[in-house]
């Protein structure tokens, strides 16, 4: 049966992967996206979700369009790398809020519809970087290590409520923003894999799928690892 879904930063890269999978599937794929020209194919809705009036007013549409969102992926975010020494107070304040609180304010939102269905599944996700570090990484880390926190406290408060609320954590994956680094860069990164490769964004789409699947229905809490060995035991 076709749900209603929303996948926020849902344009490009690991959300678009996402977003398609969804609707290959055939669902009812909303996305959300802050900038430049979204995607043929999707509800596509201009939303900043560091705004909570934004945040509001995109669900709106997408219920009015597809009914009340019963698949949440809360994937947008931000990165501001910076030596913790010249990282500025908005460096960090600004990835929180969007990573962190972004993914709050739309979680709540959702949570809405999903409580009188008593039915929903959200996926965050989060990354490797969240649980294994990195350095000049530390306000991107710590706003994705909180979504670990976050998910499981929701998962123990919510699962008589027929909620899942699970974590995705992928490692490096071929997307524009790696694409970007030189030869070297992306060779080292390589050599810390044990598989040896990055991921394709259709992996971690595959999961997140899972996840939301009849398939994960007794799976909560959990963080699934898409990263090729990179933390495993973190």
């Amino acid at each position: 049966m076709s749900r209603s879904v929303l996948v926020t930063g849902g344009n490009r890269g690991i959300g678009l992967a996402i977003a398609r999978a969804f609707a290959d599937a055939g669902d009812k794929v909303a996305i959300t996206y802050r900038s430049g020209e979204p995607p043929a194919g999707f509800l596509a809705v201009k939303c900043d979700i560091t705004d909570t009036e934004q945040v509001e007013q995109a669900y709106k549409e997408i219920e009015d369009a597809h009914g009340p969102v019963e698949v949440l992926v809360a994937n947008a975010g931000i990165t501001k790398d910076q030596l913790l020494m010249r990282m500025s107070e908005e460096d960090f304040t600004s990835v929180i809020d969007t990573n962190l609180t972004g993914t709050f304010r739309v979680v709540k939102r959702a949570n809405r519809g999903m409580l009188r269905a008593k039915k929903g599944r959200v996926v965050l996700i989060s990354s490797v970087v969240g649980l294994y570090g990195g350095p000049g990484q530390a306000n991107y880390a710590a706003s994705k290590a909180a979504l670990v926190g976050f998910a499981r406290s929701l998962a123990r408060e919510l699962g008589s409520r027929n909620l899942t609320f699970n974590v995705v954590a992928p490692g490096f994956v071929d997307t524009d923003m790696t694409k970007v680094l030189t030869d070297e860069q992306r060779a080292n990164i390589v050599s810390q894999v044990p598989l040896g490769r990055y991921a394709q964004p259709e992996e971690v789409a595959a999961a997140v799928r899972f996840l939301a699947s009849d398939d994960a229905s007794y799976i909560t809490g959990a963080v699934i690892p898409v990263d090729g060995g990179l933390g495993m035991g973190h």
